[in-house]
Parts: structure tokens; C-alpha cells; sequence
């Protein structure tokens, strides 16, 4: 397996209604805005039936036409008005941006730096434009301010580093905001954090990097954004194997709903859960024509992923890596390292995958579990970080670590993984592939190192394919669908997968090509 699926760079330590626009899916989306990027080619038509999604890109809500009362304004013929108004002025202060391109001050670490409880609200056109030279919008540590119908655009942020809440403060709302066009990430997260009905587009490294260098995340929520065309900068090239972009990246968030999001034509992966996350709601999305996978949840606990349609991803990515000569099952839903665990608290004690619709994508759903990956291994490419149930990282090593209970807590395991009632369509003239397009997976490396590992050889492997509690049961497979099991050398028929040993997908059906 290549060293881009296995572990990632962790980011520097870097500091009322919702009017959602919804129309059918059918060739991606068009009528993009004069000021955004040029639209990237999508092919998003659906032989399954067209769903809804938040198509905020295209229609943005308008801000109010006039001040709010008691609204301070501000004025965008005067450089520099709206960080000055807010020095000025109280906490818990709303401002009004005028119509018009709003600047700050040239030096490049000009910025808003919020008082708590300050509200931005935009007029219909009002624009905070960085010039591509300003770094960041809105820093700085206060609590519970609001975002709301303005358009931020064309900051310089340092890679790993955000432009909207740069410091990761905590309770922020960003709502019917367009977030394009900035380098890095267009947004940080904090606890409490709301983003609702926002296009975040076009940015150069991340959509959203949920991400607090100080600690961990608290119950965010992404609802009904549309998320699309993110990693500009093409980040996973310059930087190979830093896991480092995504449509949005999560890193030790604890309690996320994703629902209602149209996550589309990012460059690498629409979304990713990535070193410790936790108790995630993952449902109601249109996850679609992605580079890479459409959701990758890795080194990390407890998720539901329902009601979902996910269709055309990883065709970048998944034919590159098969053109390279490599084996591997790259899969669109990709499960790396996470299961349920019942002692890390959550609304489930396992990763439940159900009721969705996987079409045409690269491949279908892997779990996947690396044998060398595990606290004090120089395979953890995590950065030093080890599992939620140790808390002295330094007990992870010989000789202790190849007993009872840390054998099994310094590891990250793909376990108690629930794949039932979803449906898998696959039509190879559509993904345009000859093979290794059409596969699911159960696997793991074979152990080798460090030498003083007591997870050497076949013993992962023989663990998450038959002693882990993974499951596949009563799912519909269309088109010639093939599985791997045990090692990536292992590639069955559908008979065999559900035939001893492996007793996979009891109660599904098999239609179209199934295979024996």
C-alpha cells in the first residue's frame, strides 16, 4: 500500500431559517457566480434517479438591502473601515458591510480580530476582498461570533493555516457566506462551530480544516453547504503523502453532524476524518465526482454514515494509482484504521454504513487495517499521537506492549464495522476502467517492523478479516463486483466471499456480472 493511504502530516499549531436553494442533480452545477473560479469539469449525471442538494454556490442568499437595526456600517470605500469599526466598538456588536469590495490595510497581517459576540452581516454584493495579499479575514479568540451573507475572497493564508476564524475560536456561525478563491484553508473550526447553508469553493488547500492546535473539537456542525473545487494548490502532489487537503479534514473532533451537503469536484478527497475523531453523523449528502475518495474516516471512532449518494469519485485518484502498477483496493469509502469501540462514549459503539447509494464510482468500500500503525511505531505517521485509550503514550513499547490490555489499546483497529442495506451500481463503460474499479475490501499488510512489534506477520490480518466483527449483509450489488479479503492478493467471486471462511454478505443480492 502506498504511503498516501497510510498516515499524514498533523497541521502546524497555528493560530432564522435556513433558505436553502435545492434542484435536481443532473449535470453538475452551472450559473456559477461572475466572481468565482471557473467551473472544473463534473460528470454528475445519474442513471439512479436524481437527488436533491444545496446548490448555495450558484444562488447565494442575499444579505439584507438595508442596516440591521442598531447596526453599525461600514463603509467600503474606506480601507481599512471594517477592522477599525470593530477596534472601536463594544462587544456584541452587528455590522453591516455595505454593497460593494471591502479592504483592509496592506500589511499582511492585517486582519478583523472580533470582540465576542460581534455579528458580520453583508448586503446583497458585499465582498471582503485579501488582494491576494492580506493572510487572514477574521482571528483572533473571541467567542460566539456570527458570519453571515458576505463573501470572502482572495486571502493568502499560509498553507495549513485558515483565513475565516483563523485561531479556531470557539461557538462561531458562518451562514450563507461564500468563502472562495483563498489560499490554505477557507475556514478553521472551533468548538460549538455552525456552518450552514456557505459555499466554500475554490480554495487553495481546504474547504474547511477542522483543526485546533491547542486541543480537541467539540460538536461541530456542516449543514447544507456546497463544497467544490477545493485544493487549488494541489497539495497532495507538492507534498506526497501529507494528507494534508480535502473538500473539509477533520482532526480530533468529538461530536460532528455532516448532513445535507453537496460535496463535489474537489481535487483529493471530499471529505476526511482524519487521527482521533469521533461519534461523526455522517448523512443526507451528495458526495460526488471527487479526485479522490468521497469519504475517508481513518484512525478514529464510532461513526453512522447514512442516506447518502455517492457517485462518480476517485476516478483521478484510483486510475493513477492502478496505472502505477499498484495493487491496492483504493476505494471511495474508505475505512483506514477506525471502528467502533464501546468504551470511547458516542451515539453508536460501531461504524454503521447503511442506506446509501454508491454509482459509478472507483471501487466501492474498504476497510483497511496497516499492521506496522500503532502508538511509538515509526509507521504512526500521525505525528506522535496515540489511540483514545492510552493516556501514557510511552507505555505503547516492549516489553509491555505485547500483553493484555495494550496490545489491543495501542492500536487503532478497523472493528465492529456494519455495512448493510446499501446498493452498489457499477457500470465499467461509465467509470471507463478495464479493472480495479470494482472492488471491496477486507485487509491488511503483512507485519514487519518495527522489530520489536508484536504485530508482526499475519496476525492483523487474520484479525480484522474474520475476528473483528466486520460485516457485510443484505446489500444490493449491480455490475461486476469482485472482493478482496485477508491480503490485496486475495481477490474473490462473490461465492467465495460469502462462503466459509469469510461469511460476508448474508442476505444480499447479486445482479449483472456477479462473479462465483
Amino acid at each position: 500500500m502506498g504511503t498516501t493511504w497510510r498516515g499524514r502530516e498533523r497541521p502546524a499549531s497555528v493560530p432564522a431559517v435556513l433558505a436553502l436553494v435545492l434542484a435536481l442533480l443532473a449535470t453538475g452545477c452551472d450559473g456559477t457566480p461572475d466572481d468565482g473560479p471557473a467551473p472544473r469539469p463534473s460528470a454528475s449525471s445519474s442513471s439512479s434517479g436524481a437527488q436533491s442538494a444545496a446548490r448555495v454556490c450558484a444562488k447565494p442568499e442575499p444579505g439584507p438591502d438595508r442596516a440591521p437595526e442598531g447596526a453599525v456600517s461600514v463603509d467600503p470605500g474606506v480601507v481599512g473601515d471594517l477592522a477599525a469599526k470593530t477596534r472601536n466598538s463594544p462587544a456584541h456588536t452587528t455590522f453591516w458591510l455595505m454593497p460593494g469590495r471591502h479592504r483592509l490595510e496592506s500589511d499582511r497581517f492585517s486582519q478583523v480580530v472580533p470582540k465576542e459576540g460581534n455579528r458580520y452581516v453583508g448586503a446583497p454584493g458585499a465582498v471582503l476582498d485579501g488582494r491576494g495579499t492580506n493572510q487572514y479575514a477574521f482571528g483572533g479568540t473571541a467567542r460566539d461570533v456570527t458570519l453571515s451573507h458576505v463573501t470572502v475572497q482572495d486571502f493568502a493564508a499560509p498553507h495549513d493555516e485558515g483565513v475565516v476564524n483563523h485561531d479556531s475560536a470557539d461557538g462561531w456561525v458562518i451562514e450563507h457566506a461564500t468563502i472562495q478563491n483563498n489560499s490554505g484553508a477557507g475556514l478553521m473550526a472551533g468548538d460549538r462551530q455552525e456552518v450552514r447553508a456557505s459555499c466554500l469553493r475554490g480554495n487553495g488547500q481546504y474547504g474547511m480544516n477542522a483543526y485546533k492546535g491547542d486541543g480537541v473539537i467539540h460538536d461541530l456542525v456542516v449543514e447544507g453547504n456546497e463544497i467544490t473545487g477545493n485544493n487549488t494548490g494541489d497539495w497532495e502532489r507538492r507534498r506526497p503523502g501529507c494528507g494534508c487537503t480535502g473538500g473539509v479534514k477533520f482532526w480530533a473532533v468529538q461530536g460532528a453532524d455532516v448532513r445535507g451537503n453537496w460535496v463535489h469536484d474537489n481535487r483529493g478527497t471530499g471529505l476526511w476524518g482524519d487521527t482521533n475523531n469521533n461519534d461523526f453523523l455522517v448523512e443526507d449528502n451528495v458526495l460526488e465526482s471527487n479526485d479522490g475518495a468521497a469519504l475517508i474516516y481513518e484512525t478514529s471512532y464510532n461513526a453512522v454514515v447514512r442516506n447518502n449518494t455517492i457517485r462518480r469519485n476517485n476516478w483521478v485518484e484510483g486510475r493513477a494509482n492502478t496505472d502505477g502498477g499498484d495493487t491496492f483496493p483504493y476505494a471511495t469509502v474508505y475505512i483506514s484504521e477506525s471502528g467502533g469501540e464501546p468504551r470511547v462514549e458516542a451515539r453508536t459503539d460501531r461504524i454503521e454504513i447503511y442506506r446509501n447509494v454508491l454509482e459509478d464510482n472507483w471501487s466501492g468500500i474498504t476497510l483497511w487495517e496497516n499492521a506496522d500503525r500503532f502508538c511509538n511505531s515509526p509507521a504512526n505517521t500521525s505525528s506522535g499521537d496515540c489511540t483514545l485509550l492510552v493516556e501514557d503514550t510511552d507505555r505503547c513499547a516492549r516489553p509491555g506492549i505485547a500483553k493484555a490490555p495494550l496490545y489491543a489499546d495501542c492500536r487503532w483497529k478497523t472493528q465492529r464495522v456494519d455495512i448493510h442495506d446499501n446498493r452498489f451500481v457499477l457500470d465499467k463503460t461509465v467509470v471507463e476502467c478495464a479493472e480495479n474499479c470494482d472492488r471491496m475490501a477486507l485487509l491488511a499488510n503483512y507485519g514487519t517492523y518495527p522489530d520489536w512489534s508484536p504485530y508482526q506477520g499475519e496476525r492483523v490480518a487474520k484479525a480484522v478479516t474474520l475476528r473483528q466483527d466486520n460485516r457485510w449483509h443484505d446489500n444490493v450489488y449491480v455490475g461486476p463486483w469482485r472482493f478482496v479479503a485477508h491480503d490485496p492478493s486475495r481477490v474473490l467471486g462473490s461465492e467465495a466471499w460469502r462462503a466459509a471462511p469469510y461469511r460476508q454478505d448474508a442476505g444480499s443480492t447479486f445482479r449483472a456480472g456477479e462473479g462465483g
